[in-house]
């Protein structure tokens, strides 16, 4: 006899637990088109850099965008806290384990300073890059004037759950609708995981919404709250309110996975999955140029009393070039990331990436074992 749930669970998979199906008909990969566009702005890769302080900095910020990407600048980290933020982020990373989540609570207790938010912007600028910049919901409306009088393209809310609604005795809320009229420039919204609350964001008039909570390599949120959704479902869900909102209204609104990512296959399902574009962190702060000296840590880590994320170690093992286009020096997909994503479109049959959202996906939690042993014994 069966006893009445009171929760009916359904299964949710990460990348891990899923393969992508080739396809009855083949592409040249060269002949494969992955442009991402956000408003009138088109990127000839569908990669985002994500908004952390290892990660984007001025000069990688040029650098990722000559490349063709999409980088975020993290307008409430050191850039916009300190004059000498090089200075601050070596110091991160000659911290000890014991000392560093101390030392981030105290260098992030420094105010932003606003004079900083228009420097930085406008240096992006100079350097003739496509210049995005992150700030969380509460310092939207303040810092929002600033940015875009100094001419930033992209202008991201961000924070670990953002919602359409939010509920608060102590003030009005950000009403996304007003950001959206009075910004002049694409907004782009997350992180979201759920269908609902990625079709209320869509609602709003955004320009494009990230998808994942607490999958990234630096961040521990889903161990201090329990919270968040394997990014291979969260992205098929948001992919079908994607849809469901251009049927709607007859508006795309591209949505961008975020966190995760480890190796090219990776990327190439989460697009499968339904994603526009991927944004990616600890994988980019490898690189040589990256402002992280070879760590990354999470933003939500700073936090004066429950911290959500961990420093961690990654090296710099590539440039960004060979990172993002090869050559690759290595077997395991963690180089060359657009030779990846092309090769796979190429045996899918895929010319564009919205085509890549059609291509059949199987759930194989033995993908990256099957046949493996000699390789699982000898990677030691």
């Amino acid at each position: 006899m069966s006893e009445p749930q009171f929760k009916q669970l359904r299964r949710s998979y990460g990348f891990d637990e899923v393969a992508i199906v080739p396809g009855d008909v083949t592409v040249n990969p060269d002949q494969t088109n992955i442009d991402f566009q956000i408003g009138d702005l088109v990127f000839s890769i569908p990669i985002v850099a994500s908004a952390m302080d290892a990660v984007v900095d001025v000069k990688s910020a040029a650098l990722f965008s000559k490349m063709g990407g999409l980088a975020v600048m993290n307008l409430e980290g050191v850039q916009a806290r300190y004059d000498n933020p090089d200075e601050v982020l070596a110091e991160i990373a000659r911290a000890s384990y014991a000392e560093v989540t101390s030392l981030l609570q105290k260098i992030y207790s420094q105010p932003v300073k606003e004079n900083l938010l228009g420097e930085r912007v406008q240096a992006v600028k100079k350097a003739g890059a496509i210049c995005a910049v992150s700030v969380t919901p509460a310092n939207t409306k303040r810092f929002a004037p600033i940015v875009t009088e100094a001419g930033a393209d992209i202008f991201i809310v961000q924070s670990t759950v953002t919602s359409a609604r939010h509920v608060s005795k102590s003030y009005r809320g950000l009403i996304f609708s007003e950001i959206c009229k009075s910004v002049p420039i694409p907004v782009i919204v997350g992180n979201c995981v759920s269908y609902s609350a990625c079709l209320e964001l869509m609602r709003t008039g955004i320009a494009g919404v990230l998808i994942g909570i607490g999958p990234g390599a630096a961040c521990t949120t889903r161990e201090v709250l329990g919270v968040g959704v394997p990014q291979v479902t969260a992205t098929i869900d948001c992919a079908a309110a994607r849809d469901d909102y251009f049927r709607e209204s007859g508006r795309y609104v591209p949505i961008i996975t975020d966190g995760g990512f480890r190796k090219g296959g990776d990327l190439c399902k989460a697009l499968v999955a339904g994603a526009d574009a991927v944004m990616l962190g600890s994988v980019l702060a490898q690189a040589e140029e990256a402002p992280g000296y070879g760590y990354h840590w999470g933003m939500s880590h700073p936090h004066p009393a429950l911290p959500r994320g961990t420093r961690i170690k990654v090296g710099t093992p590539a440039t960004l070039e060979q990172i993002l286009f090869g050559p690759t020096s290595v077997t395991d997909g963690s180089q060359n990331l657009v030779g990846a994503i092309r090769t796979a479109m190429g045996v899918c049959g895929a010319a564009t990436i919205k085509e890549m959202h059609e291509v059949e996906m199987v759930i194989a939690p033995a993908i990256t074992t099957e046949g493996k042993s000699w390789q699982l014994s000898q990677s030691h």
